[in-house]
């Protein structure tokens, strides 16, 4: 054994994949709540990965420069990682109380950490020994669907000790019960249960006793980093807060709905340092963060500052909840939502905690459970959708059979549309923020269109940088009649293969009898062709080598030269000498003749392709025959091309393994591929320049160039780049029902019927195989009279012109960032800042920053 308790004889990097990957699928296959997950750094696992040969798509924020695949790691020679270390995703120390490990607060999933099953971990662990062990639990999460998550990052509570102030950390699972709690609590500070009570001390209030109950931690409410308050034997706590009922009434009690909850947003009080002078009026009272909830509190301040909801929920809209319906929430979403909005409307506090509302968000959506952040469009999304099915006036849907266009006018098919649409549909939600747009799809093959009238709720507009990709490729003559050129071309983002080779046929000026052949370069070896001109772009990523080279359409099809550069080095050690051999450089390649091939073929063919690479060659395209080179290299070059230059080359396998040197005479076996190895000495170094096969641009160069401001946009360019006709992406195929057959078509939005209220999300954040992406453009929008008149193609009689009276800002970088809102009130026609539960009045001129993210908009009625 090793000094580690590792084994001194590991098992074959092959092996160890086959049985972790074995083990995933059976972990996948058996999930219930309770099992046991390990979390991980992802900066350890990714070293594993590349050592087993998984391919690793996800780069770390702390660890990405020397870890990245396409930072010059080898596949073939990537050395066993050291003991497991997740010291990078601990707090030092752990907690003092209990020695509990804490994990980093923030940390993104595949980014920073990964979760393996514990099946997975004891064979890790191992075969590898470290740590510290990270065990976490699988709970279950929603009502009408159950789904599964690891939970992470457990309920931290801060303990206060009354009998003499200290505080304490305690941290459990959101699903233990209450007498858990206690358990733990009693235990830590040695006291019994009959002599001691614990309050739910949330903002330092005692809101309500926390009973030995079955009742969770999370179906009380109880938030990340809050309060709780032990009394023993009557000690009392001096802080002025008063006892407040744990009971909750509803306004809406008569209606025989199945709203409850234990804990109100009445009892949530205020913080305890606002006063009667700084306390809210109607309309300008904060949302207090409950644990990176500014999200959702960004987006709540924009829908209660929406007029037409400000009028129906501070109404009685009692008879309009759908507590039937399967797709809605029993009315509980409703209620719980215009609770919050009344509240949000009444004078006398400054901020109010939404606990109820979040429990309630918690249960009927678990991807907003917890305490990570998340994006303020997508709880939007389903705020509306959640509103509309609890507010549904319809009770029995009726069901209707969908019908082609079949050429009808577009009227007749849009009205028919959203009168199927409106029997199934009818709410409020429906009433104010419902519109209509048309799609026309277009099959490739066989042309088929296909003509659909849907309803929108909000429009997700692209910025135009989102919506095309610039790529760098490096071009090649693969007949050796010239020097290499890097070219950089724009192509659609959901575009393929096809559509950058024409790109860059148009800007490398390809001949009419040439083709291009392009491939992926890694590690100074060519990683792929891509040989199928349909492949999508999106497997392209932005870090990675892209090679094209010119070749004759004639010679397609013959065999293919692939030639990888190899540097001989001499090196010495204190007991021997002789030549080390590292891959360098580009690979090149280019087509053989049909006929037999031999040593001297090959040569000639080598010779052939890198004649533009020789140094009397690019010194007289490059410098137009410069006199500043020396005489004596002149004639050293002459000398040496006057003769036959016989190369040193060495056939090789597909998987660059094995090496036969090759002689003049040496046949060669024929077929598709051919690879071999040129080793480069100090002879073909002073012939050659070897500056055109090296230092590649990637891609596109984003990490390594200096962060610029980018240019400004406006609203209308991202409405019209929505609009404009482009490829579906490879997770959006079409199936021709023609063709019968799934497809790339061609998709063309238009705007049919607007709402009252409209709403633009710009898409600031993009998303690539677990990578997440801000862009920070500044668009500039219209706050008075934006005109959508020439971009709606139907003519209902209705005004086209709307005010803007919200948004919702991202500030700030991913992960670490905030958002906010900024609101009008209407009466006062003064904007307003809500970040938080801080609120301030804000100039006009200063909402418009490049923080905006979600625009809402209402007509201008004539």
């Amino acid at each position: 054994m090793e000094s580690d308790g590792s084994s001194c004889l590991p098992l074959p990097p092959d092996v160890e994949n086959r049985i972790v990957s074995d083990l995933l699928k059976e972990s996948e296959s058996n999930l219930k709540e309770g099992n046991l997950h390990y979390v991980v750094s992802n900066r350890w696992f990714r070293r594993w990965q590349l050592y087993v040969g998984q391919p690793t798509e996800e780069f770390s924020s702390k660890d990405h420069s020397s870890d990245s695949p396409h930072m010059n790691v080898s596949l073939f020679n990537v050395p066993r990682p050291g003991p497991i270390d997740n010291s990078d995703i601990i707090i030092n120390g752990g907690d003092s109380e209990n020695n509990e490990l804490e994990i980093e607060r923030f940390l993104v999933e595949r980014r920073d950490y990964v979760l393996v099953p514990g099946e997975v971990w004891e064979k890790l662990f191992d075969w590898y020994k470290g740590g510290p062990p990270l065990p976490r639990k699988l709970i279950s999460q929603g009502v009408t669907q159950k789904n599964f998550y690891v939970e992470v990052y457990l309920l931290c509570l801060k303990l206060i000790d009354s009998r003499d102030g200290s505080e304490s950390t305690i941290r459990l699972s959101k699903k233990a019960t209450i007498s858990d709690l206690r358990e733990k609590v009693f235990a830590l500070k040695g006291v019994e249960q009959k002599e001691a009570c614990i309050w739910d001390y949330f903002n330092k209030w005692k809101q309500s006793v926390l009973d030995g109950t079955s009742q969770t931690l999370e179906e009380l409410n109880l938030q990340m980093d809050q309060h709780i308050l032990l009394e023993v034997d009557g000690t009392t706590l001096q802080t002025g807060g008063a006892v407040m009922s744990n009971g909750h009434s509803s306004s809406y009690g008569n209606q025989g709905s199945s709203f409850s909850t234990s804990v109100s947003d009445m009892d949530d009080r205020n913080d305890v340092s606002s006063t009667a002078k700084n306390r809210g009026r109607g309309g300008l009272i904060g949302l207090q963060n409950l644990g990176n909830t500014c999200f959702m509190n960004s987006a709540l301040q924009c829908l209660v500052h929406t007029p037409p909801f400000v009028e129906y929920f501070l109404q009685d809209y009692s008879e309009e909840i759908n507590s039937d319906n399967p797709l809605g929430m029993h009315g509980v979403f409703a209620l719980a939502f215009g609770e919050l909005l009344r509240k949000l409307w009444l004078p006398g506090q400054s901020s109010i905690a939404p606990r109820a509302f979040k429990g309630n968000l918690a249960r009927f959506a678990p991807q907003f459970s917890g305490y990570n952040q998340h994006d303020s469009q997508e709880l939007l999304a389903f705020l509306l959708d959640g509103l509309h099915e609890d507010l549904n006036r319809v009770k029995r849907k009726p069901y209707f059979e969908t019908k082609a266009s079949d050429g009808r006018p577009d009227v007749e098919v849009a009205d028919e549309c959203w009168r199927y649409h409106k029997a199934r549909n009818d709410s409020i939600i429906v009433d104010v923020c419902q519109g209509q747009y048309k799609s026309t799809l277009v099959c490739p093959v066989c042309r088929k269109i296909s003509i659909t009238f849907d309803p929108f709720m909000y429009l997700s507009l692209p910025l135009p940088s989102t919506v095309t990709r610039s790529v760098t490729v490096s071009v090649f003559y693969g007949d050796g009649s010239g020097l290499p050129m890097p070219y950089t071309v724009t192509v659609q983002r959901h575009g393929c293969t096809e559509d950058l080779t024409l790109a860059l046929a148009t800007a490398c000026c390809l001949k009419s009898d040439e083709d291009l052949l392009l491939v992926e370069v890694y590690d100074h070896k060519i990683y792929r062709y891509f040989d199928n001109p349909l492949e999508f772009l999106a497997s392209i990523k932005d870090e990675e080598y892209l090679v094209a080279f010119r070749l004759p359409k004639r010679e397609s099809g013959r065999p293919k030269l692939e030639i990888i550069h190899r540097s001989v080095e001499k090196y010495s050690t204190d007991h021997s000498k002789g030549l080390e051999r590292k891959l360098f450089g580009t690979p090149l390649v280019t087509y053989l003749g049909e006929e037999f091939h031999s040593g001297a073929d090959i040569n000639a063919a080598v010779s052939k392709i890198l004649f533009p690479l020789r140094r009397t060659y690019s010194s007289t395209v490059s410098h137009s025959q410069s006199v500043s080179r020396s005489q004596s290299m002149d004639n050293e070059v002459e000398e040496t091309s006057e003769k036959e230059l016989f190369f040193q080359l060495l056939l090789t396998d597909a998987g660059g393994v094995s090496c036969k040197p090759i002689g003049k005479d040496s046949a060669i076996k024929h077929g598709p591929l051919i690879k071999v190895f040129l080793d480069w000495t100090d002879r073909e170094r002073k012939l050659y320049d070897v500056g055109y096969i090296e230092d590649l641009p990637p891609v596109h160069q984003t990490r390594f160039m200096k962060k610029t401001r980018q240019e400004a946009t406006s609203l209308f360019s991202c409405l019209e780049a929505f609009l404009t006709e482009e490829p579906l992406g490879p997770d959006d195929m079409w199936y021709c029902p023609v063709c019968k057959e799934h497809g790339q078509a061609t998709k063309k939005l238009d705007l049919w019927k607007l709402p009252e209220i409209i709403v633009f999300h710009l898409k600031r954040f993009s998303y690539r195989r677990h990578l997440k992406r801000k862009l920070d453009t500044f668009v500039d929008f219209p706050i008075h009279n934006l005109d959508l008149s020439k971009y709606v193609k139907s003519n209902d009689g209705k005004s086209y012109l709307y005010n803007l009276y919200a948004i919702s800002n991202h500030n700030g970088g991913l992960g670490r960032g905030h958002y906010t809102a900024y609101s009008k009130l209407i009466d006062e026609k003064r904007w307003y800042h809500f970040d938080d539960s801080h609120v301030a009045p804000v100039d006009e001129e200063e909402i418009k920053t490049s923080a905006a993210y979600l625009l809402f908009y209402q007509r201008v009625e004539k």
